[in-house]
């Protein structure tokens, strides 16, 4: 076995401590702390992946959402490189359960992600039952799945099968416990141990005895803080290219948007050609990297990175409202509408702040982009199919209710799930720092 300090060193890279003690906890960074996890060896084969606030923080966040993961998974492959997170290792990642089924995965590469799940809320039993159809169709997408000892009680019998990993917290593992839990899952010949919160020699050589395959814990490192400088493109780049790829013009055409801000071209190769993306060769042309993303997966990460962006100007608090009447529009057309007009209600949400993010009238906004005719209508006249629910969005902004009420009545929504799709909304563009 090796010694602590040995195993401390094979984890830390100076270059990350340095960069770590030369910045300032200034919103122009972004900070996410990991912590490796260990073989039998004490070879590192991946990394915890934690939300830090600064540089000095040691604490995660006491609460996530779908807003905050989303961000903290773009965080990790666009604004800083996942080669400095966890290389040619797996990330491990919290989740929440309602958001299994989140489109946030959508910008990963699954097989490099471990997705660790949490327990359910008063072990209920609806909640269980719901997650495991999710669960098994990210693993299916080629997520793998952890969970802690909870994961090996009755409640949870559906879901053992399904995971990769089962995390014990050997602090908190009543003893005499282990034996009973070995045999529990010893039929499961795919299912590895990770022993978490190893401090001491004695912990770690009982568990290693005991046959538990990982490690984690202060005994070998303790969370490192690797931090970015934050570049961002100008908004009305991101609002051409959400356009484009939403229209799905020539490559050509994106191609020439993408060369005219640094930033964003920055951005674009550092997230496509980052561990969490998965190729095997590096993408060093825009052209190459447009066709490797598809227009799908690079609409996706263009909201994301409007959403993402600081908050600390006029400039992007205007396109975080922008962002929430998006997010608000795809939630009230969920369902009712096609796929296709799911995305195009986001568009219309983003575009009816044009004018004021440019500065120009709309009209004058409008000509410098092709838009669906449905689109134009409800930006410019709040007509057909997406215009009563722009009204209905900006009435909630200005809370003139007597007019949700009659938009609502019309397209057969009820107030409360008006008054959720604004709530959720709003929590998207909050927890994102907008």
């Amino acid at each position: 076995m090796q010694t602590p300090a040995e195993s401390s060193a094979q984890s830390t890279s100076p270059s990350l401590v340095s960069e770590q003690a030369a910045v300032s906890n200034d919103d122009s960074y972004t900070y996410i702390a990991r912590q490796p996890i260990v073989d039998r060896q004490q070879h590192i084969t991946g990394y915890e992946l934690l939300s830090r606030a600064t540089a000095t923080s040691t604490e995660a966040p006491a609460t996530h959402t779908r807003a905050s993961d989303t961000a903290f998974l773009f965080n990790a492959l666009s604004n800083i490189s996942s080669e400095n997170l966890f290389g040619d290792k797996l990330a491990f990642i919290n989740v929440r359960l309602d958001d299994l089924s989140g489109e946030h995965f959508d910008i990963v590469h699954p097989e490099r992600i471990v997705l660790e799940l949490p327990r359910a809320t008063s072990d209920d039993a609806q909640l269980i039952a719901e997650a495991l159809p999710r669960m098994l169709a990210l693993r299916e997408r080629g997520f793998r799945l952890a969970a802690g000892t909870f994961a090996a009680t009755a409640p949870y019998a559906a879901w053992l099968p399904t995971l990769s990993f089962l995390e014990v917290d050997v602090r908190a593992l009543p003893v005499g416990v282990v034996p009973a839990l070995m045999r529990k899952v010893e039929h499961l010949r795919n299912l590895k141990l990770i022993a978490e919160k190893v401090e001491t020699v004695q912990a770690f050589r009982e568990f290693f005895d005991a046959g538990f395959h990982l490690f984690q814990g202060y005994y070998f490192a303790r969370p490192q803080t690797v931090s970015a400088k934050v570049f961002n493109p100008a908004y009305s780049t991101v609002l051409q290219l959400i356009n484009l790829v939403n229209k799905q013009a020539e490559i050509p055409r994106i191609e020439e948007v993408l060369k005219r801000d640094p930033a964003l071209s920055f951005k674009l190769l550092r997230y496509i050609n980052s561990s969490g993306f998965g190729l095997m060769s590096e993408i060093t042309s825009f052209r190459h990297a447009v066709m490797i993303l598809g227009y799908k997966k690079l609409f996706r990460w263009l909201v994301l990175l409007m959403a993402t962006t600081p908050g600390n100007s006029a400039a992007s608090a205007i396109a975080g409202n922008a962002i929430t009447r998006g997010r608000m529009m795809e939630l009230l057309v969920q369902g009712s509408l096609s796929a296709e007009d799911v995305d195009n209600a986001f568009v219309v949400g983003v575009f009816s702040m044009l004018d004021v993010m440019l500065g120009v009238p709309l009209d004058k906004a409008l000509e410098e982009i092709s838009l669906s005719e449905s689109i134009t209508m409800a930006l410019k006249r709040h007509h057909g199919i997406f215009g009563p629910y722009l009204q209905i969005v900006e009435a909630c902004e200005q809370q003139n209710w007597m007019d949700v009420d009659l938009h609502i009545s019309l397209l057969g929504l009820s107030r409360q799930r008006v008054t959720s799709s604004h709530l959720e909304a709003l929590a998207w563009s909050d927890s994102l720092g907008i």
